[in-house]
């Protein structure tokens, strides 16, 4: 939760600069808030992306580990087609 709660203030932060941006005139401070607004969008999208992750494996445990089994064998079979 705290990370997302970062992210949201790192997000506000960044629109909040880059609307002074565009009020000075300045354009290096407006892409700079645009950066960091993205920056704070992203570490909140992940943050909801780990919760969710961590909810559907509490719930589902043994369709996981299907499906962690499913993609070690597909990442193993791509870099075993790879070697040749």
């Amino acid at each position: 939760m705290e990370m997302k709660t970062k992210g949201m203030m790192r997000e506000a932060a960044g629109e909040a600069q880059e609307l002074a941006g565009d009020l000075l005139g300045d354009a290096d401070m407006h892409l700079y808030g645009r950066a960091k607004a993205l920056c704070g969008k992203s570490q909140r999208l992940a943050a909801d992306a780990t919760m969710t992750a961590r909810d559907t494996v509490a719930e589902n445990p043994l369709s996981m580990l299907g499906v962690a089994v499913g993609v070690g064998f597909l990442v193993g079979a791509l870099w075993a087609a790879r070697r040749e």
